[in-house]
């Protein structure tokens, strides 16, 4: 019997790249599962409700409608996220804003909702961050800052919230996904600069998070992603040296010519006398 078996469990972001996978696999593993997402989906073993988790309103109403469903709450998996290409250079705008909206408080808000549940169940949350929480690239500064802040928020919960509340962060690296479509299509896309990982992988270590005795604090998904993110955290300097050295060779590739956000970082590199 899996150490998931009977596990009530809440998972946003659920009709997603990962969030289907994911349902599915605890589903097979035992668990009871009823996800959240922005479209519904009436499936007898994964029921989705329908829910903007920027409406602080409608967010709370589905928390609790799914703990209702669910008859208590065992696990929260806080998967939602959007991407898109945001230079530091440039102010914030309406893509920055939704980043840092859905990436960060929309988990906080859900995990708000969901903590009472969790703290008399004794249950678990999960945040799927990402490796650029601790590993930056440039051009994507809405995406790095609402993922650290995502991380910030895990370590200020454990420390509330910990003696009665595992508390992990996953963090995956690149998975094939829409996420990525519109950097893509502004001529940013990540090719040579992460490596892909499957969506297997991190699925299998969210599970693996959730079914370890003690709640692990911190998952890299994949070996190298281990590595990535000691560097990052020991070493920043080279962390940065890394980052900036990939960064060169795709520029001097051309790889970035086509894309009129990061003509600035294109700019300074070639000609290093210019603002």
């Amino acid at each position: 019997m899996s150490a998931l078996t009977g596990r009530r469990a809440l998972v946003t972001g659920a009709r997603g790249t990962f969030g289907r996978h994911l349902c599915a696999a605890l589903h097979a593993a035992g668990a009871r599962v009823v996800g959240l997402d922005l479209h519904a989906h009436d499936d007898p073993d994964t029921p989705v409700l329908g829910v903007d988790l920027t409406d602080p309103a409608a967010t709370a109403t589905s928390v609790h409608a799914a703990v209702d469903r669910l008859g208590g709450l065992d696990l929260l998996v806080n998967n939602a996220g959007v991407g898109g290409p945001a230079p530091a250079e440039l102010p914030p705008d309406d893509t920055v804003r939704q980043q840092i909206e859905v990436n960060l408080l929309a988990a906080w808000r859900t995990t708000a909702s969901a903590l009472p549940a969790l703290v008399a169940d004794h249950g678990r949350v999960i945040f799927v961050a990402s490796r650029m929480a601790v590993l930056p690239l440039p051009l994507a500064a809405a995406y790095g800052v609402s993922k650290r802040a995502l991380v910030a928020y895990a370590d200020a919960l454990r420390l509330e919230v910990g003696t009665h509340v595992g508390v992990t962060v996953v963090y995956p690296s690149m998975v094939a996904s829409p996420i990525h479509d519109s950097t893509a299509r502004a001529g940013l896309s990540l090719t040579g600069v992460s490596r892909p990982e499957p969506v297997e992988g991190v699925v299998a270590a969210i599970l693996r998070a959730a079914a370890a005795r003690r709640a692990p604090r911190d998952v890299a998904t994949t070996t190298r992603g281990r590595l990535e993110l000691a560097v990052a955290r020991h070493a920043p300097a080279l962390a940065d040296r890394l980052v900036r050295r990939t960064v060169a060779g795709r520029i001097a590739a051309g790889d970035l010519d086509a894309a009129p956000l990061a003509a600035g970082l294109v700019r300074r590199h070639r000609h290093p006398g210019t603002p």
